[in-house]
C-alpha cells in the first residue's frame, strides 16, 4: 500500500530554517523556506538555510513551496533555494509582496512563478488539495494548511496565536479548522515556540495600551524599534504618533521597504506625511517626532545600534528622549542587547523593554490556545514542530494531556522522516539534511572545517612564516620571518619571536635536503616545530601558516 512520506528539512530542534517536504509517490510539495540567522560560534557566517539535497540529489519531484506567512524564518531561504530549484512559490498576497522585493534583490523575480492564495478557496497541487486558513500572528495575512493528500488530511498551523481583537488582518479562523476536525484530521503540525508559557498569548492591542502610556509620558522625541515585518505593531505605532501629534519617521531600510509594500497592498493605513530619516524631520521640535526603526535585537548595522553609538550619520540621541524596544530579547542576543540599553543610557536616554514595560506580546500560543488547536482539530496524529527539543518534548507531553495517544505523538527532528496510510503512522529510516552556510555570496562553500578554522583563529591567534628556499639545493636563501596576530602581549612580541625564529632555524638545519626541497613535508615540518615551542612557551596553540617561495 503506497504511504504518505512527511520529512523536516528544517525547524524541529531549532528556531528558524522552517522547511518541511510532503511526499506522495514522486510528488512533493515543501511548506515554508527559511533562514536561520547565526549564532556567536558561526564566525562570518551571514545566514543558515536548509540543505535540500534530499530533494534535489534524489530527484524527487518538488512540485512548489507554499509558504504560511512573510517572516524570515519561514521564507528568508528562497532566493537561495530557488538558484537549485526552480519551482513555483505559493502564499498570500502580502507574503508574496514580501517575497517579490527579495527575488528582485536577486534578480529572480522574472524567473520564478507567484502564485497567490486566498484564505478560504481551495487549489490543487498534483495529489494534493491545499486551503489557506486564516491564522492570527505578529504579521498580517498568515496562514495554516489543510493538505488534503490520499490517506488523509494534514493540518499545518504555521506560526500563529489566537488573537481575537487583531490589529489588521483576518481573525483566527475557528470554523475551518473546526470544519476540518469533524471531517477528520489524519495530523496535526503545530507550532511549539511558546508551549513553556502557561495560559493564553495577550492579544497585539495590548501593546498599543502600553506603548500610549509612552506616548503620553515622553517629552522629547521617541524612538521605537520593531521588527521590520510587524506590521500591526507598525499600524499601532502610526496611529498613536497622529493621536499625539507626532510626525511618523521611517529609519532603516528594511522598515522602509516592508511599510511602502503592506501600505502599497493595503494592509497598512500610513500618514499622509510620514517622513524617512533623509528628509526634513530636522524643521520640527523634539516633542513633535516618532522614529520607527530597526535594531530591537542590538543587531550591529541596525539603524538603532548606530544611533546607540554615536555612529549615525544624523540621529544623535540628546537627553530626554526616549527610547523603547518593542519585541522580546530573542536567546543569544541578551548581552548584545544589554549593551545597547547600557549606550542608550549614557547618552541620557530613557529605555522602555519588555522586562520593564507592557510594550511587546509574543505572535506565538501559549499552551491553551495550543490546547483549543488540538481539540479543534481532533488530530489522530500529532508533530510538534517550530521549536527546541525541549518544547516539541513539552508540547508531546501537552497533546497528550489533551487526549492524543501517546502511541500516536512523534517527536522528530530534522530528517526524521514520517510514514502514514489512513490507518497507521510509523517512522522510516531518517534521511541526510543538514545546514547550508550563506557567507557573502558564497552559499554551501563553507563548511564546518571552515568554521573551525575561524574558531581557531578567533580563540588561538596566528602565525604567519615567511621564507624563501632553493628548490634544488633546499638552502635558505630568505627567513624565516615570522609575524603573529593575537595572542600574546606586544612587549613581550619581539622576545619571543625572536626565540622562536631561532628554534625554527634549527629545526630547518636540521632538515636534510630531500625535506627542504619538498615544500609540503618542510610547511608541516615547521607547523610541528612552531606548534610545540608555542605550547611549551606560552601554553598556547596558534594556528601556523607557514609561506615557503621556491627559487
Amino acid at each position: 500500500m503506497e504511504s504518505l512520506r512527511v520529512v523536516p528539512l528544517g525547524g524541529l530542534g531549532e528556531f528558524g530554517c522552517n522547511m518541511l517536504a510532503v511526499e506522495w509517490g514522486d510528488a512533493v510539495i515543501a511548506v515554508d523556506c527559511g533562514v536561520m540567522f547565526p549564532g556567536p560560534e558561526l564566525l562570518g557566517v551571514d545566514l543558515v538555510i536548509p540543505d535540500i539535497s534530499y530533494l534535489v540529489d534524489q530527484g524527487k519531484n518538488l512540485g512548489a513551496i507554499v509558504l504560511t506567512h512573510a517572516h524570515e524564518d519561514h521564507i528568508g531561504a528562497l532566493p537561495y533555494v530557488l538558484q537549485r530549484c526552480r519551482v513555483p512559490v505559493y502564499g498570500t498576497r502580502l507574503t508574496l509582496g514580501f517575497v517579490r522585493h527579495k527575488l528582485r534583490e536577486h534578480r529572480l523575480e522574472e524567473s520564478v512563478e507567484l502564485v497567490e492564495i486566498v484564505p478560504g478557496e481551495r487549489f490543487a497541487l498534483g495529489p494534493f488539495t491545499i486551503e489557506g486558513i486564516s491564522v492570527t500572528h505578529s504579521l498580517v495575512d498568515c496562514i495554516g494548511l489543510a493538505i488534503e493528500t490520499p490517506v488523509g488530511c494534514i493540518v499545518h498551523t504555521g506560526d500563529f496565536k489566537i488573537d481575537n481583537t487583531p490589529v489588521g488582518g483576518e481573525s483566527f479562523d475557528f470554523h475551518r479548522f473546526a470544519a476540518y476536525g469533524d471531517n477528520g484530521v489524519l495530523l496535526l503540525l503545530s507550532d511549539s515556540t511558546n508551549v513553556e508559557r502557561a495560559g493564553s498569548t495577550p492579544s497585539e492591542r495590548t501593546v498599543g495600551e502600553g506603548l500610549r502610556g509612552v506616548f503620553g509620558s515622553s517629552p522629547g522625541r521617541i524612538f521605537i524599534a520593531t521588527f521590520a515585518s510587524h506590521i500591526p505593531r507598525i499600524q499601532q505605532v502610526a496611529e498613536l504618533a497622529a493621536d499625539f501629534g507626532r510626525k511618523l519617521v521611517l529609519s532603516g531600510r528594511s522598515i522602509i521597504n516592508n511599510t511602502g509594500i503592506a501600505a502599497d497592498l493595503g494592509y497598512l493605513r500610513l500618514p499622509h506625511d510620514v517622513m524617512t530619516d533623509s528628509q526634513s524631520w530636522r524643521d520640527f521640535a523634539d516633542d513633535q517626532l516618532c522614529f520607527l526603526t530597526t535594531g530591537s535585537q542590538g543587531e550591529p548595522l541596525s539603524v538603532l545600534h548606530r544611533v546607540a553609538f554615536d555612529e549615525h550619520r544624523s540621529i544623535r540621541i540628546q537627553p530626554e528622549d526616549t527610547v523603547v524596544l518593542s519585541a522580546r530579547f530573542i536567546p543569544g542576543n541578551e548581552k548584545t542587547i544589554g549593551n545597547l540599553i547600557d549606550h542608550l543610557y549614557r547618552r541620557g536616554a530613557r529605555v522602555h523593554y519588555e522586562r520593564t514595560s507592557e510594550i511587546h506580546v509574543s505572535g506565538h500560543a501559549s499552551q491553551e490556545e495550543l490546547k483549543t488547536m488540538i481539540r479543534l482539530t481532533r488530530p489522530r496524529y500529532f508533530v510538534p514542530v517550530h521549536g527546541e527539543l525541549r518544547q516539541l518534548s513539552k508540547h508531546v507531553e501537552l497533546a497528550r494531556a489533551v487526549g492524543v495517544p501517546a502511541d500516536n505523538c512523534f517527536l522528530l527532528e530534522n530528517g526524521d522522516a514520517l510514514e502514514l496510510t489512513a490507518d497507521d503512522a510509523w517512522r522510516v529510516e531518517p534521511v541526510a539534511t543538514g545546514r547550508v552556510f550563506v557567507d557573502g555570496k558564497g552559499i554551501g562553500d563553507v563548511e564546518d572545517i571552515v568554521i573551525r578554522d575561524r574558531r581557531h583563529l578567533s580563540e588561538d591567534g596566528l602565525v604567519v612564516v615567511a621564507m624563501a628556499v632553493h628548490q634544488r639545493t633546499g638552502e635558505v636563501a630568505a627567513g624565516p620571518d615570522l609575524l603573529a596576530r593575537g595572542f600574546m602581549r606586544s612587549e613581550e612580541e619581539e622576545e619571543v619571536l625572536g626565540t622562536a625564529r631561532n628554534s625554527l632555524r634549527e629545526y630547518i638545519d636540521g632538515c636534510g635536503v630531500e625535506m627542504r626541497t619538498d615544500s609540503a613535508e618542510l610547511k608541516e615540518g615547521i607547523r610541528r616545530s612552531l606548534r610545540k615551542f608555542f605550547e611549551k612557551r606560552l601554553h598556547r596553540r596558534p594556528v601556523i601558516v607557514p609561506y615557503i617561495m621556491e627559487m
